[in-house]
């Protein structure tokens, strides 16, 4: 082996190793959460846990800005793929949604609508079986409670119909041969979390910010753990979004349609991709995205509209009901509930977003449409202050776009007042996050004037040499 050679190997252990040591901390620790860390009746021992996480995510995070920028991308997708299967460790921990969804796709596999019946049905009996109807453990668990009928379920809400849109519905479908079981449909959310890091990597340019969904511990739990369909929203909204960033309107207008066809929160992403609309004349790839966009929207809810009829809105309104989102019983809008009156702060909120949207389309940059995706999808959950940090991997993800990490503290506090709860929790940590995303963002503003500054000031200097 040459000097040079071994000169290089060196040089590659000096920078990648430090990053992989805490990136192997960070799996390591996941690991443990997942297995032994606690679930959601035994809440106790989770904040250290998750503490842990983030510190080693951060760390990772620094020490990867080290490494020479051939080896980051093999790194990030290695990191991606480890931290998903930490997911995969234990059954889900702090939430009990992916039992709903193995059933919803057991249904349909069926040849029944999930729109049409309540999972505690009796048409449905024949259906049922030990991993989502235990019978002889007594009932205790966490995640099972009792139907109306006195039988053992792990399905949460089991007197009401489906809440989830068609192409999440269709996910669910496309997940039921893959084990049937809760098992299959964390494997499908793993599978998501690595595809949008690799999208992440073929989007963005800069590809160390992949790393900030990759490695994510809100990843590892929330998307594969816990199986959240807010993946599939995360990975159809990044795709969309880099289609329009390359002005391929129309498969990104399809993608964004779908994706806010699976959790409808992915539509706020809408007005990222139309920036700068409003301050040039419209053209037609403007038009084909917003077109395709509905018209994609539309064509996920044909054939569940075929089947089930006004049924497909399943439980929507009783869910925003029962989240505290109905006028007079307000559980959310917590920082502007300690500002206004309450009857107030459904409208101020939309007032707030409808202006940050309008700022998008008219002053957002169009060849980086993710910026005002960010910026209004972000808005929109600091206002809302939703207890579900699942919510945020929209945020995650399109931080991961942009480079902008200090959004990361929205999820964060979502977090924390999914573990906490109260109105005291609400208004704190996403107080909080509201603070870091405004000091952050003003540092880096600074940054970049005293940069342009710096450059304006060397031209005359290089002139005159």
């Amino acid at each position: 082996m040459t000097d040079r050679a071994r000169a290089g190997i060196r040089d590659r252990a000096r920078s990648v190793l430090p990053c992989a040591l805490a990136l192997a901390a960070l799996v390591t620790v996941l690991a443990l959460t997942v297995t032994g860390g606690g679930t959601l009746a035994d809440r106790s021992r989770l904040p250290g846990w998750y503490v842990l996480d983030a510190a080693l995510f951060a760390l990772a995070l620094f020490l990867l800005r080290k490494v020479a920028d051939r080896h980051v991308a093999p790194l990030v997708l290695a990191g991606s793929i480890l931290v998903a299967g930490a997911g995969l460790l234990a059954p889900p921990r702090t939430s009990d949604d992916a039992y709903r969804y193995v059933w919803d796709g057991r249904v349909q596999a069926a040849g029944v609508s999930p729109y049409a019946h309540t999972p505690d049905d009796p048409a449905l009996f024949g259906l049922r079986d030990p991993g989502l109807f235990p019978d002889g453990d007594g009932c205790a668990a966490w995640d099972e409670r009792r139907t109306a009928a006195g039988d053992c379920t792990r399905i949460n809400r089991p007197a009401v119909h489906t809440v989830y849109p068609p192409v999440a519905e269709a996910w669910f479908l496309v997940e039921h041969p893959f084990g049937g079981g809760v098992r299959g449909v964390q494997a499908g959310g793993a599978l998501l979390a690595v595809a949008t890091t690799g999208v992440l990597l073929a989007v963005g340019g800069r590809r160390r910010r992949a790393a900030l969904w990759g490695w994510c511990p809100g990843v590892a739990l929330w998307a594969v753990n816990d199986a959240h369909a807010d993946t599939l929203g995360a990975f159809l909204m990044v795709a969309g979004l880099g289609c329009a960033a390359r002005r391929r309107a129309g498969a990104g207008g399809a993608l964004l349609g779908a994706a806010a066809a699976t959790k409808l929160l992915p539509a706020l992403a809408l007005p990222g991709a139309l920036s700068g609309l409003l301050a040039r004349r419209p053209a037609r790839n403007d038009l084909l995205l917003a077109a395709t966009a509905l018209g994609a929207f539309a064509a996920a809810y044909l054939p569940y509209v075929a089947l089930s009829g006004t049924g497909v809105l399943g439980y929507l309104p009783g869910y925003l009901r029962e989240e505290g989102y109905e006028q007079g019983h307000l559980e959310r809008f917590g920082l502007l509930r300690a500002l206004l009156p309450e009857r107030w702060t459904p409208w101020a909120a939309a007032l707030v977003l409808a202006a940050v949207a309008l700022r998008v389309l008219r002053h957002g940059d169009p060849a980086r449409p993710w910026r005002g995706a960010l910026l209004v999808t972000g808005t929109a959950l600091l206002l809302v202050a939703p207890s579900y940090p699942w919510y945020g991997l929209l945020v995650v993800a399109l931080a991961a776009l942009d480079g902008r990490w200090e959004w990361l503290s929205v999820p964060a506090a979502g977090q924390v007042l999914y573990l906490t709860g109260g109105e005291d929790a609400q208004r704190a940590a996403y107080g909080v996050a509201l603070a870091c995303v405004l000091a952050v963002s003003a540092v880096r503003g600074r940054l970049r004037g005293a940069s342009r500054r710096t450059v304006a000031g060397a031209v005359p200097e290089m002139t005159k040499s």
